[in-house]
């Protein structure tokens, strides 16, 4: 029995020691499996949003990638970073992709062109500490395996089109230190419960549709973090109590049946009716006919010396309570026979909020940018019903008709970075242009300080990478506008021109087909720093004087200097900036060039010598050798993908929590 007991133990030992070697020997395998796995994945990822990524497919490891690091050696080398800024990436991302990658850390895929929904097995990346998904546009509503990662440490779901409620699953994620749900379509009310004990960075500005308290827990954010909201409480005003509905009003009571009434009319009173209805017929052709040779002669009326016939009273067409000085300079009216004549034309569907040149007209208004094509205005309809930005164009004899057809053409010109036209006004007198009010204040501004007068703000603080995002929008506009027919180009492309967001990662190109519109009637300015050699008359432009101006504003923004004649009330101060970059360069003095408030953040000092390069490309002395636009646009847009990748792999940058 004994010696039976001991070969018992011998056979379990030696089982056991099988089991540990077919273990031993299945772990090899699977760890090499894993990166392949990941490798598989991203191939996966690049063929449904990233066909441009330059990945070399035939590489047995993708750790080399442009974007992709991986992390521990041998059999255990797995992904952990996947990191495309600006990439160009382009679709909805499909599951079996990012959800496979299950060692990730970090995964930024900001400012791409990502549609579709959040992948919905992103929970699988239990290790993912980054996230950072803004400024694509992702719809859907926030997936539940969000909730299942329990190291989250930053969440960046901004600029999207996310919907449904602010779930209370925020609650398991008990690392998040930063989340950013801002200028999306969120609804609902924020989570009476919502407890994230290590929160620093919070904002849901921008989602209209969320309504309610601020929870108690969430009151000492700024009142920043819930703009643009139906919030209220907290850092915003108080919460109003609602009114109990007020009570229906109550029927009428049937009408008493008259009793000894006859139900029978009399032959008389049969007769009578025919007669009014012949005579009521008559009047509505009568009526009709009028209308009609109205319209006809209305047509006809193409001069405003037909108008003075009619005897009406006088229309201002002037935005005559924007400012007290530009209403005592541009009063001007004028009296109108046709409907049509005093009518804000809308240029395709009506705003979401109607108004019309009556209303606009008696909108309390400032003076926000003139230049010699014209003034602009911001207008605040009453009760901030809305806003917009009146442009009142220099007097200039252009025929009705010609003025009609080149604005229809600038409004269909529709593009993320365009300043969107609404609506025209027209009359021999006046003018007027009426755009969506868009941006935070002109790229002047914010680098020169003061405002269309030239004085008052001190300039801001941009960092470079906001610089160059600026820089992209800017030329993705201008872009856009010389790829809309043979003979199309902005002409006056200057940093007053340019409206940068709020977030300052994003502009707007305005002032665009301006020149085209008006610009041969109007009298000629004085020479300034954005003008082309070649360019004699500013009134006859090209698309190579455009990249010229183009030119210019990149080293504006790198400098920090404006250039000559450039900066409204400036007094006619500035530099010729392509000559003095030029010779600062050739003494070697090259980190001169650039504004001291950049110049210290050495770790993209390669992109700013890069994109110093191509601005001193544009501003060639000869057209033929200028960069195109879209070649421009193309080259900025890898130098915002390197800066911001060093940004995401910058230490400072994921610091916020111990």
């Amino acid at each position: 029995m004994r010696r039976a007991r001991g070969a018992g133990r011998a056979a379990c030992y030696a089982a056991l020691w099988l089991l540990c070697c077919c273990a031993s020997l299945a772990a090899v395998p699977r760890a090499g499996a894993d990166l392949a796995a990941d490798r598989a994945a991203l191939l996966a990822f690049r063929a449904a949003v990233g066909p441009r990524l330059p990945w070399d497919a035939s590489a047995a490891s993708p750790c080399g990638w442009r974007g992709v690091r991986c992390d521990g050696a041998g059999a255990a080398e797995r992904v952990v970073a996947l990191q495309l800024p600006g990439a160009s990436l382009l679709g909805a991302v499909p599951p079996g992709t990012v959800g496979n990658l299950t060692a990730l850390r970090t995964l930024s895929l900001r400012l791409n062109a990502l549609s579709g929904g959040i992948p919905a097995d992103i929970g699988a990346c239990a290790e993912l500490r980054y996230l950072y998904l803004r400024g694509n546009r992702l719809g859907g509503e926030v997936p539940e395996g969000l909730f299942e990662l329990p190291l989250l440490q930053r969440l960046d779901l901004a600029d999207n089109g996310i919907g449904g409620g602010v779930s209370p699953g925020f609650n398991r994620l008990p690392r998040l230190a930063t989340l950013y749900l801002e200028n999306n379509r969120l609804n609902g009310t924020l989570p009476a419960g919502l407890e994230l004990p290590k929160l620093a960075l919070f904002n849901v500005s921008g989602n209209q549709n969320l309504t309610g308290a601020v929870p108690t827990s969430l009151a000492g954010e700024p009142a920043s973090a819930f703009q643009g909201t139906k919030l209220c409480g907290g850092p915003l005003s108080p919460c109003s109590s609602n009114a109990p509905p007020s009570p229906s009003p109550p029927s009428p009571p049937p009408a008493a049946n008259g009793g000894n009434s006859s139900d029978k009319l009399s032959a008389g009173a049969i007769a009578g009716i025919a007669a009014g209805g012949v005579v009521a017929l008559l009047v509505a052709i009568a009526v009709l006919f009028l209308l009609c040779s109205r319209c006809r002669r209305t047509k006809a009326e193409k001069s405003a010396a037909e108008a003075d016939a009619d005897g009406s009273p006088p229309v201002s067409v002037t935005v005559a309570s924007m400012d007290s000085k530009a209403a005592a300079a541009t009063k001007r009216s004028s009296r109108a026979t046709a409907n049509n004549a005093k009518r804000l034309v809308f240029l395709g569907a009506a705003p979401d909020t109607p108004y019309d040149l009556e209303s606009l007209l008696q909108a309390s208004a400032e003076v926000i940018g003139k230049g010699w094509l014209g003034t602009t205005y911001r207008a605040t309809l009453e009760g901030g019903a809305a806003t917009v930005a009146v442009k009142r164009l220099r007097a200039a004899p252009i025929p009705e008709r010609e003025f009609r057809d080149k604005v229809t053409a600038l409004g269909a010109l529709q593009h993320e970075n365009l300043a969107p036209l609404r609506a025209y006004y027209y009359s021999r007198e006046e003018k007027l242009l009426v755009y969506d009010f868009v941006g935070a204040g002109s790229l002047c501004t914010l680098l020169h300080g003061g405002g269309s007068g030239g004085g008052g703000a001190s300039p801001a603080r941009l960092d470079f990478t906001a610089r160059v995002r600026i820089a992209l929008a800017a030329a993705r506009g201008v872009a856009f506008v010389h790829g809309a027919g043979a003979r199309s180009w902005h002409g006056n492309i200057k940093s007053s021109n340019v409206l940068v967001t709020g977030a300052r990662d994003g502009a707007y190109v305005t002032d665009h087909g301006l020149l085209q519109l008006v610009g041969a009637h109007v009298p000629l300015k004085r020479v300034t720093g954005y003008r082309a050699p070649e360019a004699g008359d500013p009134r006859r432009a090209s698309r190579e004087a455009d990249v010229y101006s183009f030119g210019v504003l990149l080293l504006e923004l790198l400098t920090g200097r404006p250039p000559a004649n450039s900066v409204p009330g400036g007094g006619g101060g500035g530099v010729d900036l392509p000559l003095w970059v030029r010779t600062v360069v050739q003494e070697e003095w090259t980190a001169e060039v650039f504004d001291a408030s950049i110049a210290v953040e050495e770790r993209v000092e390669e992109e700013m010598v890069r994109l110093l390069q191509l601005a001193t490309e544009c501003t060639g002395d000869r057209p033929d050798r200028r960069p195109p636009m879209a070649e421009v646009a193309a080259r900025i847009e890898r130098i915002v993908e390197s800066a911001l990748l060093k940004a995401d792999t910058d230490d400072d940058f994921h610091s916020i929590c111990p």
